[in-house]
């Protein structure tokens, strides 16, 4: 199958390279201790405590979540392929997507029955489904 792609302008393809480059340089953002407790997980939490060394961003310590690690805003959001992302929950949700820039992700709660419908009304308004698994 031939994955299609979106139609973007010179300015969001360079916005998506860019973003991609950022995404490389990108730090890895752990809650603080994660390392040192087995029952704290690494998923984010930011640093509260008074005394907080990576909360007062020391040396040594894991970066912090900030607005200087954000992509660019007019590819924010976006799938890496370059389209829009909208979520669909039954096939007359397809009648609001434009195939030119968005593509269609099917919500995790659509059963099988109702998921084959949209895939099948989604190739025939020819439009890209991000998760068609079956």
């Amino acid at each position: 199958m031939v994955r299609k792609r979106p139609r973007l302008t010179e300015e969001e393809r360079r916005l998506l390279e860019l973003r991609n480059e950022m995404n490389r340089s990108r730090p890895e953002f752990i809650r603080q201790e994660s390392w040192r407790y087995v029952r704290v997980k690494k998923s984010w939490r930011r640093p509260r405590g008074i005394d907080s060394k990576m909360r007062l961003k020391k040396k040594g310590k894991p970066p912090l979540v900030s607005i200087g690690y954000r992509g660019p805003r007019l590819v924010r959001g976006r799938h890496p392929t370059g389209f829009e992302e909208v979520l669909v929950y039954n096939p007359d949700d397809l009648d609001k997507v434009d195939p030119e820039r968005q593509a269609v992700r099917i919500a995790g709660s659509v059963g099988r029955k109702k998921r084959m419908e949209i895939i099948a009304k989604a190739d025939s308004l020819g439009i890209v489904v991000l998760n068609r698994r079956l």
